[in-house]
């Protein structure tokens, strides 16, 4: 078995991966979500509870287990073998390849309760930003744009 191919192919497999990492904390922008109006509301956090955001499970992973599983499959036996080993090898990099991007792409989050100005409770889910923790008691500027609602302190 040529192992060799298999370890070359590991690091450019995690590099995909971590490209599929998205950061929703209440600082970070989509290009497309520049230079659009965004309703503005403030209030204070009244209640704060972390949860888990979980990760995506797209082709990247499937694709790039699948193609490890085969070449590492394919180094076993010879003729025949050879060929179903690449196929059950690339079957099985596929399932552990999506089961890595998932758990890759997985954050904490935070959701918060919200008590607005005008007396009106709301409830935000967000990533976790570590540069900028949120704690009960602060003032925040709720900012929601169509279906995208972020949470970020006043200052």
């Amino acid at each position: 078995m040529n192992l060799r191919r298999y370890w070359a192919i590991l690091p450019i497999t995690f590099a995909l991966l971590s490209g599929c990492m998205t950061d929703s904390t209440g600082t970070t922008y989509s290009s497309s979500e520049a230079r659009r109006i965004q309703q503005v509301s403030f209030g204070t956090i009244s209640e704060l509870q972390y949860v888990k955001l979980e990760g995506t499970e797209g082709a990247v992973g499937t694709v790039a287990g699948a193609a490890i599983g085969g070449i590492a499959g394919s180094g076993v036996g010879g003729g025949r073998g050879s060929d179903i080993a690449a196929i059950l090898g690339g079957v099985a990099g596929g399932v552990l390849g999506s089961r890595a991007e998932k758990q890759l792409t997985t954050q904490q989050g935070i959701e918060m309760t919200i008590r607005l100005d005008g007396g009106k409770y709301i409830s935000v889910v967000q990533a976790v930003n570590p540069k900028a923790p949120l704690q009960v008691g602060d003032a925040v500027k709720v900012l929601t744009q169509g279906n995208t609602t972020r949470v970020v302190r006043t200052r």
